[in-house]
């Protein structure tokens, strides 16, 4: 069985993407409905996946659960709330209300855009964060690699909460700056209460030249640092058409973990186990 812990949607007629209207983003500048995804994820032979916010917008939360609800495929949603809003609890509870509510397994904020570099260091922010973790949800962590520390902060700071880690947290791959990532990922990972995404990297290598033994290195440091228990495999689609199919995307992954001598069992924790069991998969 596989997990694909880590997809979007979106229907640029429903709603602008003013975030692709940049020239190197042309590639995805189109709508990728659900019919998109089905027909490439069974080509990859994924089973179920997890559907992930794309804009600060409740209403786009609403429609993937009312989505969810709809379908074979999706197994939880990560939607989006304001944080910072006095009556978050009272948010939460209306989007669990909401006509596929059930699906609402975790909360994510765009914290790789905010100017902010303290941004996840703000009070309004971390009792934000212990609503979500009260309601019962988890908390995903979209972050670049200068926001890891105040990262490990909050994660240290709330313990009650679960936190999981996009995308391993975006490292510099094409920039061949590894270190302070991997110093900073092994610390974040010293944290009980979060987890990780093995997906989205490969749109941070080099999107002509990347291959498995480009990739092999920070998976490794992943491996080391989280444990298979701890990792779910993602593929950021259709962010990752930039760089690669969803299937080829997919193959890589099968063949980065045998190559680092991970047997079938620890294979299956990362490819659908730790998803199932972060995001309540049934």
């Amino acid at each position: 069985m596989i997990i694909d812990a880590h997809h979007h949607l979106w229907d640029l007629s429903a709603r602008p993407q003013d975030w692709l209207e940049t020239p190197h983003l042309r590639p995805i500048f189109r709508d990728f409905s659900p019919s998109d995804y089905a027909a490439t994820s069974a080509e990859a032979g994924i089973d179920r996946s997890v559907l992930v916010q794309v804009l600060a917008d409740a209403q786009e939360t609403r429609e993937f659960l009312a989505l969810a609800a709809r379908s074979d495929t999706i197994g939880a949603v990560v939607g989006w709330a304001d944080l910072t809003r006095p009556d978050l609890p009272g948010e939460l509870d209306a989007l669990r209300a909401s006509p596929g509510g059930e699906f609402l397994r975790s909360i994510r904020h765009l914290v790789q855009a905010e100017p902010d570099p303290d941004w996840l260091r703000r009070k309004d922010v971390r009792r934000g964060l212990r609503h979500v973790g009260a309601a019962g949800l988890t908390y995903d962590l979209l972050v670049a690699p200068h926001q890891l520390s105040a990262a490990i902060e909050t994660v240290r700071a709330l313990p009650g909460v679960n936190f999981v880690l996009d995308h391993l947290g975006k490292p510099p791959i094409s920039a061949g700056r590894s270190q302070l990532w991997a110093a900073l990922l092994t610390r974040l990972a010293a944290e009980p209460n979060v987890t990780a995404k093995l997906s989205g990297i490969i749109t941070e290598a080099d999107w002509n030249t990347w291959d498995a033994a480009v990739l092999g290195p920070y998976v490794d440091v992943a491996l080391e640092a989280f444990g298979p228990r701890r990792l779910m495999f993602g593929s950021d689609w259709p962010v990752c058409l930039l760089a690669g199919t969803l299937p080829v995307w997919t193959e890589t992954v099968k063949t980065l973990l045998k190559g680092a001598g991970l047997p079938a069992a620890e294979q299956a924790e990362i490819f659908s186990g730790t998803a199932t069991r972060v995001y309540r998969i049934t």
